[in-house]
């Protein structure tokens, strides 16, 4: 091997030391880094042997105390530990913090923290303290009992009035569909829905021609009411009205309804029960004879006696009355309960400014019997009559007297028990739907 040979392994082998010796000079300070870190001076509680004494967790307590830091609002005492009898001293017992005669293990910094740590928990946890404001207690809720001589719930009221809940239900969703008046359309739903889900579905189909459609739903009560929001129902019961006052449904009709219901019967999951269309029809029928047949309008005319009546002048007249002015243009005497008894109309257009005839107008299968709906249109053509100096006249200008207004008056009897035999009485609501 030549000199430079030998020179250059010489150097590699002092390279190789020096590295070593770094490496080994920098493991030692690391050592001690990390001892002086975690030496024997703090004491670890997860490194202690829990069998083995030790003095430092006796709680200790000073004969000087510090006083409290600021951020404690009162100085607040702990009970000190209790060693039970025969116990030996040196068993190691769990710390407890003297709150007034605060734990310093070491002089200066660390006993100040210390003493003002545990003045903060002591304020948190004391139950008492002497110079802040004392909480408020706890309130108790306690149930009073039922005083002994108070009456209890009458078990016949209480069924009375479910009853009676029960039934103006009943009644309300047989306003809407009732077997009598319309044709029964069964929905059997394949899983309960909610009102939410189902009305908006079912305002798609409202109406078919002129007949109006409605919906009632079988509630998980067990009860038929009209679907409402927040309402779950089981099944559902559709009904179309057979007849109105102008005309029958017609078998157009009822294939434009069947078609549009099996369409929206596939929105919410239903299967429709369509009935037979020739029994549909023939129903319709025979409603629209009755309709036909009991549409009746008993009407009693006032003429002038001298100058026809000033337009003007006799709306007040008539508000003196008690008629109001509809936004049709109709005047109309209330009944209280927001309909009218009969109307009345001046038979000229809005633009003349005299009149020299009224009619009075009722709509008899409309007016319940109870409301003498004819008794109270005579009262008040009476009273018009002398107050406008008129006289009472039928359609052909002749006078009509009072027995002659006695005979129509027990026409409109006959005409009500006839309503009644049918089911249908004058102003229910069976009838207003047929006659509207």
């Amino acid at each position: 091997m030549t000199d430079l040979q030998l020179s250059l392994i010489g150097l590699a082998g002092v390279f190789v030391a020096g590295v070593f010796t770094y490496n080994k000079i920098q493991e030692y300070k690391a050592k001690k880094s990390v001892e002086r870190a975690f030496g024997t001076d703090h004491d670890d509680v997860l490194m202690r042997d829990p069998n083995a004494p030790n003095a430092s967790s006796a709680p200790s307590y000073a004969q000087n105390p510090v006083p409290a830091a600021p951020v404690a609002p009162a100085p607040v005492r702990a009970a000190a530990p209790v060693t039970a009898p025969g116990l030996d001293p040196a068993v190691r017992q769990e710390p407890s913090f003297s709150l007034d005669e605060p734990v310093s293990d070491s002089p200066g910094v660390a006993g100040a923290e210390a003493t003002a740590s545990a003045a903060a928990l002591g304020a948190v946890l004391s139950p008492v303290s002497p110079a802040g404001p004392a909480l408020p207690p706890i309130p108790e809720f306690t149930i009073d009992p039922v005083a002994p001589g108070a009456p209890e719930p009458d078990e016949d009221e209480l069924a009375a009035r479910a009853n009676a809940a029960a039934a103006a239900a009943a009644e309300q969703a047989t306003a809407l569909v009732d077997p009598l008046i319309d044709c029964l359309l069964p929905l059997a739903l394949e899983a309960p829905l909610r009102g939410d889900k189902l009305l908006p579905v079912l305002q798609t189909l409202r109406m078919v021609g002129n007949k109006p459609l409605n919906y009632i739903g079988l509630a998980v009560s067990g009860d038929w009411e009209p679907i409402a929001y927040g309402g779950v129902y089981t099944r559902l019961q559709g009904g179309i009205q057979l007849a109105s006052r102008s005309t029958a449904l017609n078998e157009l009709e009822y294939s434009e309804l069947v078609t549009r219901l099996r369409a929206m019967s596939d929105e919410i999951g239903a299967e429709p029960e369509v009935p037979d269309m020739i029994e549909v029809m023939a129903e319709a029928r025979n409603l629209h004879r009755f309709v036909a047949s009991h549409d009746a309008q008993l009407g009693v005319n006032l003429h002038t006696n001298g100058a026809p009546w000033a337009i003007n002048t006799l709306i007040g007249a008539l508000e003196k009355q008690g008629f109001d002015l509809r936004p049709d243009g109709r005047y109309v005497m209330p009944d209280g309960d927001g309909g009218f008894l009969f109307s009345l109309s001046t038979n000229v257009t809005l633009a003349e400014e005299t009149t020299s005839r009224l009619t009075l107008l009722l709509d008899v299968p409309c007016v319940a019997p109870a409301r003498d709906g004819f008794g109270a249109m005579i009262a008040c053509a009476k009273s018009l009559m002398g107050r406008l100096d008129a006289t009472i006249v039928d359609d052909y200008n002749q006078p009509l007297s009072d027995a002659a207004l006695a005979e129509i008056a027990k026409q409109v009897q006959d005409f009500y028990t006839e309503m009644n035999d049918a089911d249908i009485p004058a102003g229910s609501t069976r009838a207003m739907r047929l006659f509207s």
